[in-house]
């Protein structure tokens, strides 16, 4: 007995570290998904053409690498990293031009796609081909995957994602090298699931396969794990609803559509058509040309058994042979005659009612429905606080209070929030700029202006003048703005020269116009309708010859001026 009790111990024990190994790999597995996108601080290393050469210079503007190449890019101009190519050699130097990578060759950078910014490859990683296989090295030239794929590219929308090809089937593996989706789909496809949070951290996968009946369509969360079995004619995912862990899916099945929450079938594969309604957050299903409206929930809240359903506002206006039936956003019956319809706006003390009966015109009511705006205009569209952008009967555009009283006259022909701001932007023609504070006080009006809208303040300027204005509306000396520069852009008699902040004359005002400071600590000057740079002590280091085309401000590093010439690429030149 001592014998057995000892051996099913044992045998226990064995058990035990079978299912902790089974546990600690499934942890191992899950953690090498894991991977975070590398952030870049500033921009140390250009590319510099010369002579149809290429190179490399600093943030100073010295020359680190002679432009001798064909072509140079640099995946991370944080890092000392240069891809250089020569015909068909390339060479991935450092800023001591020597070579990190020697073990390979074809190494390439991989270019992001539809990845909004100017930085335009993967930081992290390089690809290289062997043997007509691609692999990934990191930019120290360390091997992160053998020469195994026959394609890899990033995958769109997914930065630290690369779409890799193998036997003619698909996966998705991550900056180290680990599978994210497994090699065994004839297509794979972002979601498009987009917060401003986290982009496309949380968006999943649409992949496909071909079988013998066609193509079928599975989803993956964003994680990589299968929700829905490649089984289905069509998927789509309803973006607008912004639910990091639950993905509404509209798929369809032998022609019939339903919605899924995640792999839950919350509304059965029945319909001849599914469309999401973001203002209610509700479906519009139709079964046999008719139509209904179901929840989130999957329940049908409207019949179906309309010929056409309208949605304007909180209501939804169902239609048959018999009239129409108005029903409140619960599916139950609003009583509320037909020709009204009711928006809700991002405050609750108010509404815009529209009345169709003779033509449409827009008002405002409060939460109990007592009118407050008559309803004459054109359009009505809640602001903030209790403002309200009108259109009248001419389409002009202005802004009054909930009392009905003129804030900005209605004679502009746009009229807007700036965006992160508290300021509104106005043009009573197609030439003038007007800035309104909070409280619908002008602070500025300007012609054939631009405005940018920078992390503390927004600047708007002309050919004739700049001016900045904090996100309240009140305006700033450039010396408040740019507190760390030690010369600032100042005019007299129609020409531009530079002050320290003393207010004291450094450079002389002689240039027909001078912008501030770059990050790199030049400035733009223009004289005679040609460009150059000055540095921080006032010395032109660029003399104004520069004839440069088709840009307001070009951007110099010392005596080297910004060519932009695709879609966020661009390098250094001092060629005329």
């Amino acid at each position: 007995m001592k014998k057995r009790y000892k051996i099913m111990i044992v045998i226990a024990i064995v058990i035990m570290l079978a299912i902790a190994g089974i546990g600690i790999y499934q942890f191992v597995l899950e953690k090498g998904k894991d991977y975070e996108v590398e952030q870049i601080k500033q921009h140390n290393y250009f590319v510099l053409k010369q002579n149809n050469q290429y190179g490399v210079i600093d943030r100073q503007g010295n020359i680190i690498i002679t432009p001798e190449y064909s072509q140079i890019k640099i995946p991370n101009p944080e890092k000392a990293v240069f891809v250089c190519y020569q015909g068909e050699n390339t060479k991935v130097l450092n800023e001591k031009k020597e070579e990190l990578v020697t073990n390979y060759s074809n190494i390439q950078p991989i270019q992001l796609e539809n990845i909004v910014g100017d930085l335009i490859y993967e930081k992290s990683v390089l690809k290289y081909s062997k043997d007509g296989k691609y692999g990934l090295i990191s930019l120290e030239g360390k091997e992160i995957t053998k020469p195994i794929y026959d394609e890899m590219n990033s995958l769109p929308y997914k930065e630290g994602e690369l779409l890799v090809k193998q036997n003619d089937k698909y996966g998705v593996i991550n900056m180290k090298g680990n599978r994210l989706i497994e090699i065994a789909y004839d297509e794979i496809k972002v979601d498009g699931y987009y917060t401003d949070e986290n982009k496309y951290q949380n968006a999943g996968y649409i992949v496909l396969i071909k079988t013998q009946e066609g193509y079928r369509y599975g989803y993956l969360n964003h994680k990589g794990k299968e929700v829905l079995k490649s089984e289905y004619n069509a998927i789509s995912r309803v973006t607008e609803i912004q639910e990091n862990q639950n993905a509404y899916l509209i798929a369809s099945k032998n022609g019939q559509f339903g919605v899924n929450k995640n792999a839950e079938n919350i509304l059965g594969n029945e319909y001849q058509s599914i469309q999401y309604d973001a203002n209610n957050k509700v479906f519009v299903i139709e079964k046999s040309k008719k139509y209904g409206i179901a929840n989130l929930e999957g329940k049908v809240i409207v019949p179906v058994q309309y010929n056409q359903i309208d949605i304007t506002g909180i209501y939804f206006y169902a239609q048959n042979e018999q009239g129409t039936t108005v029903y409140n956003n619960n599916g139950t019956e609003a009583k509320i005659d037909a020709n009204i319809a009711i928006l809700n706006t991002d405050n609750e003390k108010y509404k815009i009612r529209i009345n169709n009966e003779n033509g449409t015109t827009y008002g405002v009511i409060n939460q109990e429905g007592k009118q407050l705006i008559e309803e004459k205009y054109s359009y009505i569209e809640y602001l903030y606080d209790n403002y309200f952008i009108i259109s009248n009967e001419n389409r002009k555009l202005g802004i009054i209070d909930d009392k009905g009283t003129i804030k900005v006259e209605a004679n502009h022909d746009s009229l807007q929030k700036i965006k992160n701001t508290d300021l509104i932007q106005a043009s009573p023609d197609n030439k003038t700029i007007q800035i309104y504070t909070r409280n619908m006080e002008k602070a500025c009006e300007m012609k054939d202006a631009t405005i940018e809208v920078e992390d503390t303040y927004i600047k708007i300027f002309n050919e004739e003048e700049i001016k900045y204005f904090d996100k309240n509306g009140k305006e700033l000396k450039n010396t408040e703005v740019y507190k760390d520069h030690k010369l600032f852009v100042s005019t007299k008699d129609g020409k531009y020269g530079f002050v320290d902040k003393e207010g004291k004359v450094i450079v002389d005002y002689k240039y027909d116009k001078a912008f501030e400071f770059n990050q790199y600590g030049f400035a733009t000057i223009k004289k005679e309708g040609k460009w150059g740079a000055i540095n921080e002590q006032g010395q032109e280091v660029a003399e104004p010859i520069y004839k440069i085309e088709n840009q307001k401000q070009p951007t110099f590093i010392k005596n080297y001026y910004q060519v932009i010439y695709g879609f966020g690429e661009f390098y250094y030149t001092d060629e005329n």
